[in-house]
């Protein structure tokens, strides 16, 4: 398996760059994200994942190992193959892919060319317990707020208060205390309501 490929940029469209590896041009390919993220450097690295098929070897190509990641738990999912996965990519960087997925944002998956409801659904369910592990720079993007947000936005519904007027206190009470429990939010928004 090639893991990364190290070497000089000879050729770089939003789709493809070829890399030169001691006499050796690599096709590989790449998300636009990827691509945004390449300078005019002549020295380049990217971490790649091989696919074999029975007619082709193909070479992707990511800045990061958080991209590359994300796209083998996307290809991992029935339905998605390597283009799709790499249209996710380019359509919504990587960290908006990873939120949407933990929070159940159905509507930005859905929003993606080529994915289909039933797609989004499965990308959701099969993949919302792996996001939770994946971690960027070793941060967790802020995914324990999001999923806090969401579970008192269901308790205060279930408690019969509208959902946009629960939101909108609850993000409030998000940006002066971050590291409010669960228990905490519900209680402090429960005060405001």
């Amino acid at each position: 398996m090639i893991t990364q490929i190290i070497g000089r940029l000879i050729e770089k469209n939003p789709t493809q760059l070829v890399i030169d590896c001691n006499g050796i041009g690599y096709e590989v390919n790449i998300s636009l994200y990827t691509f945004s993220q390449i300078g005019l450097e002549e020295k380049i690295k990217l971490y790649t994942h091989l696919q074999i098929r029975e007619d082709s070897h193909t070479l992707y190509g990511f800045f990061t190992i958080f991209e590359r990641t994300l796209f083998r738990l996307l290809i991992s999912v029935s339905g998605i193959g390597a283009s799709t996965a790499r249209t996710m990519l380019s359509s919504i960087d990587p960290k908006s892919i990873q939120k949407a997925i933990v929070s159940d944002d159905l509507e930005t998956i859905k929003s993606i060319k080529g994915i289909g409801l039933k797609t989004a659904q499965r990308v959701i369910i099969e993949l919302k317990d792996k996001m939770f592990n994946l971690y960027e720079s070793g941060e967790i993007p802020d995914i324990k707020n999001n999923t806090i947000k969401e579970e008192s936005l269901s308790a205060l519904e279930v408690l019969g208060y509208s959902r946009r007027q629960s939101e909108k206190v609850i993000d409030n009470i998000i940006q002066s205390s971050p590291d409010s429990s669960l228990e905490e939010l519900i209680k402090m928004a429960l005060n405001k309501l």
